[in-house]
């Protein structure tokens, strides 16, 4: 296993209402870090596809369901046309790809987490456990069957995803799968967010790279449509909306790269997984010499939790196998 890899988390908005333009500019971002000599790329939550940031998706009006069509029609299948792109993108960099998308399953929504590797395989994804607030309107919501950590030659890779990060009993389960490199894409650019990561990388005993969206006024639709504010007054298309703040933190708690409110760029830091993780591991190790397990414990459920099942009728399969006897007499 490598000692180090270098990493790096993008902070940009999306081009919203428009996949193949932000597919284009997540590529121009990738021949960026990948010049910076970047074996890990990780992208902000919804990347591709947008985060619908001051829309009111609750209005039914035509012209609320229009701009929804708009947005499902925004978003990608997976696997899908989108993935293999992304996919080639990971292998003409040779880098680990973290990114946030929009995922369709049919007429619904998952924010979603993909994960390529240099080769450009399409390794799976994480779908969001629990949208938040408004968010409950147009994502649905995941399961524990898509929580996956990835052995790579750097260390255990997974996401965890926005505020999933504030669900104790989920990031538990991911420090049970041993997660070293914590990847938390968010939506979040408020001023707790990065003494929320902070802690998780101090209780994790992980590095933690935490990629923020940073956007103005002008990459979103402009109103009626798509409205910042009810009234948008003194909101100039230079209006900072999404402030950004994107961080990579050790093990240890200390800030890497970022946070900057600023502008979009790229964040990069050299992760010593073999080095510093176990030094942090000898002080706290939540899921091990910590854990009093004879006390405290959590059971997770990782099958899929689906709303249709088919299955075989046991009577129907011996009145065929009746009937086929029957015919042999």
């Amino acid at each position: 296993m490598s000692s180090t890899v270098r990493a790096t988390v993008v902070q940009a908005s999306s081009i919203f209402y428009d996949t193949p333009a932000t597919l284009d500019k997540a590529e121009r971002f990738l021949k960026e870090a990948a010049a910076l000599g970047s074996q890990l790329v990780v992208f902000p939550e919804a990347f591709i596809g947008g985060y619908p940031r001051g829309y009111n998706f609750a209005d039914q009006s035509p012209r609320g369901k229009e701009s929804f069509r708009k947005y499902h029609a925004s978003a990608i299948n997976v696997p899908g046309p989108e993935v293999d792109r992304l996919a080639s993108m990971a292998a003409k960099y040779k880098v680990y790809l973290v990114t946030g998308v929009v995922e369709r399953d049919g007429y619904t929504l998952y924010c979603t987490v993909l994960f390529f590797d240099p080769e450009g395989n399409y390794l799976g994804k994480h779908r969001k456990l629990m949208p938040t607030y408004w968010e409950r309107l147009f994502w649905g919501f995941g399961d524990c069957s898509t929580t996956p950590v990835y052995d790579t030659p750097y260390g255990k890779l997974g996401s965890v995803i926005c505020w999933e990060n504030r669900m104790p009993l989920f990031r538990t389960a991911m420090y049970g799968k041993g997660i070293e490199i914590y990847c938390a894409p968010t939506a979040d650019s408020g001023d707790t967010w990065v003494a929320t990561m902070r802690h998780v990388a101090i209780e994790g005993g992980c590095y933690v790279l935490s990629p923020i969206q940073f956007c103005r006024r002008k990459d979103y639709p402009p109103p009626p449509e798509y409205l910042y504010s009810p009234t948008e007054e003194d909101v100039t298309p230079d209006s900072i909306v999404w402030a950004g703040g994107s961080v990579i933190i050790s093990p240890h708690g200390e800030i890497l790269a970022g946070p900057n409110y600023e502008g979009e760029g790229l964040f990069t830091a050299d992760l010593d997984v073999r080095g510093e993780i176990p030094k942090a591991k000898f002080q706290f190790d939540v899921v091990g010499h910590y854990s009093r397990a004879d006390v405290l414990s959590l059971t997770v459920n990782n099958r899929p939790l689906l709303p249709v099942t088919f299955t075989s009728s046991p009577s129907k399969i011996k009145d065929d196998e009746d009937m086929d006897e029957c015919k042999d007499i």
